[in-house]
């Protein structure tokens, strides 16, 4: 790995506005160069190649949706392969498309959608026009994903065919939407939309096909901090928040995370995680900024991923924690070393699985921490010896261990997590129509993790736990507010809390104390039930007890800590020991 190597050009990426649209246009440019270069040199013998320069005369005017075999590839949903100078015209007649449907720079396109080109295709086309994507977890349903669409007041929704369920809990009468785009299934996957429609949807508002691309509109005038994209994260005493995600964020963040990757040009990143969190996004401007190209599938697949990596030439793999026992849990096979993959970015992973999954399958983790609202900021080389620290912190930031009074604590002593960085723009702007929120989490001019660490004498920061009331399952932060508020709007409910308890993949799981109403009666797979329609699938509750009351303090605050600390008990059922299946409508 060589953990030290810069984005190709760099000097001359910086040099732009480090917008979406100037760093397309620098990376098509830079690629004509080379192909202009390897084009020069490949004339010097014509003889021996006249039959490559055949081919390359026969496919030289392929457009966007068909690829192209002589130019860098970029992005690519392993049907459709884009290269930059692909991506532009895309993004430019995709731009015109939206225009023509009456959005405008600044406005909000919400967008509920799994990884595939037209996901990307709508970020562009926002970036280009100076409109604001907002991408949504395609797990959203009900309060959750009624909080977001009214929040971020978006004017157009663009929504896959397989996803047009999640709309039926929706109070569509206060919401900003005036139009709903509805992309169609996948070609060759008929069945993909039947899984969103047992009965049919009647969509609230004007809707209509995926629209065919637009005349083609020139960039908008843009800056560092005009914001690219909003994206909620989970509230921990409230409704989720938006944070607002400037263009030159998503350029430091590709910078930062391709360096400590070691990315460099000609490499493929292969990811599986969703495009909607910033881990996957992230990983398009990786791509961008090194001369790399990025490569999605749909979603994870334990029996399926080596094979995947091999079939797309993956050099570089991204990995949340629980995702890398599951695939240590599995025989061993041939197919976990028949890869080109050296290296994988590996939040969250068990500190016992690095050496094991190097070992077995050839591939080192790269631990990191970042946010949402910050970037790629601790990091930790793959030879540290460290697996139980998170890192230290990156060039380009700043970080501090305080107290309740944000008073810095000595080394040793554990406290909260403040951030902040050098560059402008390269951290989130705030929350999106939450002033109070913004000033609170970056008070002091610094943000406020709400994660308690340990900053040690050589520099290295060890995660302790959660200051915030939030809990993290299979990569997704959970708000116990909202799970509480669905389980709350039930009948028979009186109180309930609900906390993070550790499962057997060293993660979180979700966990329901309930107390009933006097007289009400109610199973654990009523409750299952009654959650399904009301939250994504990885906020339901794995377990569920009842009991009689709730620890509080004095003056009447549930005590969660004695919750979490009390744990699993006798009388807790279990979702996954009964063998309850929950039903999903994004897959």
């Amino acid at each position: 790995m060589t953990s030290n190597a810069l984005p190709f050009d760099s000097n001359r990426f910086r040099q732009t506005s480090l917008t979406l649209p100037a760093l397309l246009a620098l990376r098509a440019e830079i690629d004509a160069e080379a192909n202009a270069g390897a084009e020069a040199d490949t004339k010097i013998d014509a003889t021996t190649h006249a039959a490559t320069h055949a081919r390359t005369a026969a496919g030289s005017h392929a457009g966007p949706s068909a690829g192209s075999h002589e130019e860098t590839p970029l992005f690519s949903d392993r049907r459709t392969t884009w290269s930059a100078k692909q991506a532009i015209e895309a993004a430019a007649r995709r731009a015109g498309a939206l225009a023509a449907n009456g959005v405008k720079r600044g406005d909000r396109v919400a967008l509920l959608c799994s990884n595939r080109i037209e996901f990307i295709e709508v970020v562009l086309g926002c970036a280009w026009l100076g409109a604001v994507v907002v991408p949504i977890n395609t797990a959203s349903r009900g309060l959750p994903l009624q909080h977001i669409l009214s929040n971020s007041a978006a004017r157009l929704l663009v929504i896959e065919s397989a996803l047009l369920g999640l709309l039926d809990m929706l109070d569509f009468e206060p919401l900003a939407i005036e139009s709903i785009w509805v992309i169609g299934a996948r070609e060759g996957n008929p069945a993909q939309a039947q899984v969103a429609t047992p009965h049919p949807v009647v969509l609230p508002r004007p809707s209509k096909p995926w629209p065919a691309p637009g005349d083609a509109l020139a960039a908008a005038e843009l800056g560092p901090g005009d914001p690219l994209a909003i994206l909620y994260t989970s509230g921990t005493s409230g409704p989720s928040k938006g944070v607002i995600c400037p263009h030159a964020q998503f350029y430091w963040w590709g910078v930062h995370t391709a360096r400590l990757l070691g990315v460099v040009q000609g490499d493929v990143l292969y990811t599986v995680l969703p495009l909607f969190h910033t881990n996957a996004l992230n990983t398009f401007f990786q791509a961008l900024v090194s001369g790399a190209s990025v490569v999605v599938d749909a979603r994870f697949s334990a029996s399926g991923f080596f094979d995947a990596l091999a079939e797309s030439g993956a050099t570089v793999t991204y990995l949340l924690g629980a995702m890398v026992p599951i695939l240590l849990s599995r025989p061993t096979h041939d197919g976990e070393r028949a890869h080109r993959v050296r290296i994988a970015l590996g939040p969250g992973v068990p500190a016992a699985c690095h050496a094991e999954f190097l070992t077995r399958c050839g591939i080192g983790l790269i631990e990191g921490f970042g946010s949402t609202e910050t970037n790629f900021v601790i990091a930790k080389p793959l030879d540290s010896g460290r697996p139980e620290h998170m890192g230290r912190i990156v060039p380009g930031f700043e970080a501090c261990v305080v107290d309740e009074n944000d008073a810095v604590v000595p080394d040793g002593v554990a406290g909260e997590l403040l951030l902040r960085s050098d560059e402008p723009f390269s951290f989130a702007s705030g929350y999106f129509g939450m002033p109070e929120k913004t000033v609170e989490a970056w008070r002091n001019l610094w943000f406020h993790t709400g994660d308690r660490v340990v900053r040690e004498s050589d520099g290295y920061y060890r995660f302790i736990d959660r200051i915030k009331d939030a809990i993290r399952r299979r990569g997704e932060n959970i708000s116990s507010h909202e799970v509480e508020q669905a389980l709350m709007s039930h009948a028979s409910i009186e109180t309930v809390a609900v906390y993070a308890v550790r499962s057997e993949l060293a993660e979180d799981e979700v966990m329901a104390m309930i107390v009933l109403r006097a007289g009400a009666t109610l199973t654990p797979v009523e409750v299952i039930e009654w959650c399904e329609p009301r939250l994504a699938y990885f906020a339901v509750p794995r377990f569920v007890e009842f009991t009689d009351e709730l620890p509080k303090t004095s003056n009447g605050k549930i005590q969660k800590f004695a919750l979490r600390e009390r744990g699993i008990g006798a009388a807790t059922w279990d979702r996954d020991a009964a063998g309850y299946k929950l039903k999903r409508l994004d897959r």
